[in-house]
Parts: structure tokens; C-alpha cells; sequence
């Protein structure tokens, strides 16, 4: 597809409608899943409107957000690019937004008709108070990325009662791999809170996080038969991104993209009980990387406006600015309009290949 005749508009809106389409085919027989999805089908005709209005006037407003809500997390990962970017540290949380201001934020996002907020971190359950504010949105579904060791009797009944709020597990792939880089006993941690959300017919996923060369495992019948066994609906395919020069090499080429591309369609066909995601997604198809406002941006925990979670530079704060001024920041605006993000490159992060390219806008 030619960046000519590509429309990121009608790309992220149908992408939006597959999505809850398969949603509900997949949660057909779970009547409260279903009733909240059929609800969210509506808003994603709504909000689609508002970013058609918005569009119209030479803003464009993308459809995803990620919200960084801390940068608190109990476990210390391997290969972290929170940790790695100084995003995530044990130190005592400072200057990170309150709950009100990340209800403003939800607010303003829901009248630019954003339809989905990540909430990452951190681990983002640390936030008991932030996801609580994000229940009150049932125009916008939340995704909650966690490492599933703090699900408690709380947390079940407000997931329970707020279906907007989806726990998404990281998981590794078997307790060997997971334990080794999430830490002993993580693996069998995560399974009990499965247990636990099957057990009360909470809709849940997992994220896999996918190398060159880990992909075919995680891609395996036998391995996603088995996360169908544990209750899971969801699967993000989340490719890597080095954190260093030294991991490079992990980062996925193009041949990892065309097999997870190929493989996810055949898995749709497959299990029609289950939904399917990757993400950042194939460039290819997208026309590019979507960060920086193409497709989503991020916001830490400080409020700072960032292209991507992987790439944390900002030239503005959302404590000082709206979101629709953030997204036309002179940083968001020379990413887009200066061709970086359509650059071809050998796989993992362009912004990464392209941090010298970065920092010059930001000197500027």
C-alpha cells in the first residue's frame, strides 16, 4: 500500500470496528461481556465521528492512547525498557500526576473521540486510584498491561463491575522462560490470577512479547491452546524493542513481521473464541510507525508527552497544555511531517534507530 493512497483514518476506524466485532463474536457466550461490547460498539461510531470532525479541520486525532500511570513497578524485569529509560524506578514516586489529573485526561480523550487509553507503567495496579477513574469511562475501553501479581478481591469485583477495564497478563511463554525474566514464582503467581478471573467470568488477556527469535514458540497451537485452557480471550503480540545496542539483534526483522502477520490471520480463523492483536503492528500495512500522534501517543507518569513508550522524549507537558495542543507539539509535528516515521529500517524501534535525529529536534 503506497503512503499515496493510504488513509490512516479509515485504517485505525476499521481497525477499530474488527476489533470489537471480534470481541464480541468472542465473548458471545458471556451475556454481561457481550451487553458492555455492544454498548462499546456505539461509541466507536461516535468517537469516529468526533476524529472525522477533527480531521476535517487539518487535526488529525488518533484512536489509541497509552498512559503511563506510574513508574512504580514490585517486579524488575529483564530487558525493561521502562527501566532501561529511567521511566520505571524503586525510588519513591515524584511529581507523578494525581487521579484528578489523569480523570482530566481521560476526559479530554473521550471528547477528541479516543477510543482506547492503555494504561501501562510502572505496574499500573499500583494505581488503584487512577483505574478507578477509568472505570467511570465506558466510552473508552481500557487495556490494563500487568505483570497480574496484584489482583486481589477489589480488583475482581471492580473488573467485575466496570467491563471497560480489561487486565491484559504478560506472560513469557512457560514458567521457565517467564520466572527467568519476571523473577521466581511469577509464573505461578500469574496463573492463580487467571484462575481467579475465569473463575468469576472476567474477560482478561495476555501480552507476549515477541523476539527474532522466540516467535514460532509463542505462535504455537499447543502454547496458545494452552493459554485458551487458562481462560484467556486476548492475545497482544507486543514486539521487542532494544533497550540497548546490545539487543539489538533480538528485534524483529521483516520476516517476523510477514510470519506473525500470516500466522494471526490463521489464528483468527482458528479460534473464534479468541481475539488476536499485535502491536506496534506491520509499518508496512500501517504506512509506517503510528507513534507520535499518527496512530497513538504517550503520556508518562510526569505528564510529558512522548511519541512512544520506547522513545520517552517530549517538548511538552500535558499539566500545562491540553492534549489536542500536545499533539500538535513542534516535537509530534516534525516526526510526522519530516518523513522519520516512514523511514524503512531492519526491525524494533525507528525512533530508536533515529535518536540522534530526535535529540536534534528537541536542541532546536
Amino acid at each position: 500500500m503506497s503512503e499515496e493512497n493510504f488513509n490512516l483514518e479509515e485504517y485505525l476506524a476499521e481497525g477499530a470496528e474488527i476489533i470489537v466485532k471480534d470481541a464480541i463474536k468472542a465473548t458471545f457466550k458471556n451475556p454481561k461481556e457481550s451487553l458492555f461490547l455492544a454498548k462499546f460498539a456505539k461509541h466507536t461510531r461516535k468517537a469516529t465521528s468526533i476524529r472525522e470532525n477533527y480531521s476535517k479541520e487539518g487535526q488529525h486525532i488518533p484512536i489509541f492512547l497509552i498512559a503511563s500511570i506510574t513508574s512504580s513497578c514490585n517486579l524488575h524485569c529483564t530487558g525493561c525498557y521502562s527501566r532501561a529509560n529511567d521511566a520505571c524506578h524503586d525510588n519513591e514516586p515524584f511529581n507523578q500526576l494525581s487521579g484528578e489529573e489523569w480523570e482530566d485526561i481521560f476526559t479530554q480523550a473521550k471528547d477528541l473521540g479516543i477510543s482506547f487509553i492503555v494504561l501501562a507503567g510502572g505496574e499500573p495496579m499500583i494505581r488503584e486510584d487512577v483505574i478507578i477513574k477509568a472505570s467511570n469511562f465506558p466510552e473508552i475501553l481500557f487495556p490494563i498491561f500487568t505483570n497480574g501479581t496484584l489482583l486481589n478481591n477489589d480488583y475482581l469485583k471492580l473488573f467485575d463491575e466496570n467491563r471497560n477495564l480489561v487486565p491484559i497478563f504478560s506472560i513469557e511463554g512457560d514458567e521457565e522462560v517467564t520466572d527467568l525474566r519476571r523473577g521466581e514464582g511469577v509464573y505461578n503467581q500469574l496463573l492463580n490470577s487467571m484462575e481467579q478471573m475465569k473463575k468469576n467470568n472476567i474477560i482478561f488477556g495476555a501480552s507476549l512479547t515477541f523476539t527474532k527469535g522466540n516467535l514460532s514458540n509463542l505462535l504455537s497451537r499447543e502454547y496458545i491452546n494452552q493459554l485458551r485452557d487458562f481462560g484467556c480471550k486476548v492475545i497482544f503480540f507486543i514486539e521487542y524493542v532494544p533497550v540497548n545496542e546490545d539487543t539489538v539483534e533480538l528485534a524483529p526483522g521483516d520476516d517476523e513481521r510477514d510470519l506473525l502477520l500470516d500466522e494471526i490471520e490463521l489464528l483468527r480463523k482458528e479460534y473464534d473464541d479468541m481475539l488476536f492483536l499485535s502491536f506496534p503492528g506491520d509499518e508496512k500495512t500501517s504506512g509506517g510507525c503510528l507513534a507520535a500522534g499518527r496512530g497513538f501517543f504517550h503520556i508518562n507518569s510526569h505528564g510529558d508527552a512522548e511519541p512512544c513508550p520506547a522513545s520517552p522524549y517530549s517538548d511538552i507537558n500535558v499539566r500545562d497544555s491540553s492534549l489536542l495542543e500536545a499533539l500538535d507539539s513542534k516535537l509530534f509535528r516534525s516526526l510526522r511531517d519530516g518523513g522519520i516515521l516512514l523511514d524503512d529500517h531492519e526491525g524494533g524501534c525507528v525512533l530508536f534507530e533515529h535518536k540522534d535525529e530526535v535529540e536534534r529536534i528537541l536542541n532546536e
